[in-house]
């Protein structure tokens, strides 16, 4: 590790995550998993080598480049005659955070004190584009609406949630809101919080994924992956999986369907992830280095620990 950790991770705007992987996304999802220091300087060449891989023309993945620089993921230094990249030291800070996030999601049930988070608001029909904000704002959040003005996300930690109301309601004329922390008296009930959520969707969701990912989960285990094959599969289940880690509301188990497909959504993950990841890591090597000739020095791979007593990612 080449740089400090103490960076704000905030200071970056990453892609948000959209059905379909644009190249400036899945360029953000590969840096994040295999590039782990500022340090490295990283030609356009073997960029657009390592997008090839995925079916990515030379156009796009220059165009991606050119939006993640724009975005503040990476930045340009002139070395000779042609730039190279290089992460930025705030864009490896949220890289670490988001891969921790996405990798610890699921291992173990959040301590559940029982509260609420609550945002209500009322805002005058003048400020109808204010409100629209306001909810996917909320959304991003993790919030859903309970009713129509009143949201809910479990936990207590509401200083975003006021941040957020502050921000785009402070200048709308007779707008008002508040943030409370609150318990239902009949959380698990028809009419508690869990009832505001499409569970059902979600438990599809992860059954889709499971069914998706078997075969592959099989051969990874079986040691019938080879390495170009298992860049692409392993990049395209970390890019299926996160999206739950964002979306999920992790309640408590007992707000959840008896049958909750979950771990084992995350057990097919987590072993195509690990067993992938060697091989992954030495087909982007493989593809980089006739373009990067240091390449070996700085490409990884994060790894999921699977010890409950450590549930830190660990970097090979």
């Amino acid at each position: 590790m080449r740089q400090s950790d103490e960076v704000n991770a905030d200071d970056v705007r990453v892609p948000r995550a959209q059905a379909g992987s644009s190249p400036q996304h899945l360029l953000t999802t590969v840096l994040g998993e295999y590039l782990d220091s500022s340090d490295a300087d990283l030609p356009s060449a073997a960029v657009i080598a390592i997008l090839r891989e995925f079916g990515i023309s030379e156009s796009s993945a220059r165009a991606a480049l050119s939006r993640l620089v724009k975005r503040g993921l990476i930045a340009t230094r002139r070395k000779g005659r042609s730039p190279v990249y290089h992460l930025t030291p705030q864009a490896i800070a949220r890289h670490r955070s988001r891969m921790r996030h996405f990798l610890n999601f699921g291992s173990r049930p959040t301590p559940w004190t029982g509260e609420w988070v609550q945002a209500s608001f009322s805002v005058p029909s003048a400020g109808q584009a204010s409100r629209h904000a306001l909810r996917r704002s909320l959304t991003a959040l993790g919030f859903v609406g309970l009713y129509d003005s009143v949201w809910i996300r479990p936990g207590s930690e509401a200083t975003p949630v006021k941040e957020a109301l502050r921000e785009l309601l402070h200048h709308v004329e007779g707008a008002r809101w508040s943030v409370m922390r609150v318990r239902f008296d009949e959380e698990a009930g028809p009419h508690g919080p869990a009832s505001a959520y499409d569970l059902s969707s979600l438990a599809s969701a992860y059954s889709s994924f499971i069914e998706q990912y078997a075969e592959l989960r099989a051969a990874a285990r079986n040691g019938e992956v080879d390495p170009a094959r298992a860049l692409v599969a392993r990049t395209s289940a970390m890019d299926s999986w996160r999206k739950f880690a964002d979306v999920d509301p992790d309640l408590p188990p007992h707000l959840l369907p008896e049958t909750w497909p979950r771990q084992e959504a995350r057990e097919t993950f987590l072993d195509i992830h690990t067993a992938l990841g060697s091989l992954a890591q030495a087909r982007l090597v493989e593809v980089a280095t006739p373009h990067w000739s240091d390449a070996a020095s700085w490409i990884t791979h994060f790894q999921a620990s699977r010890n409950p007593a450590r549930p830190e990612p660990t970097r090979h």
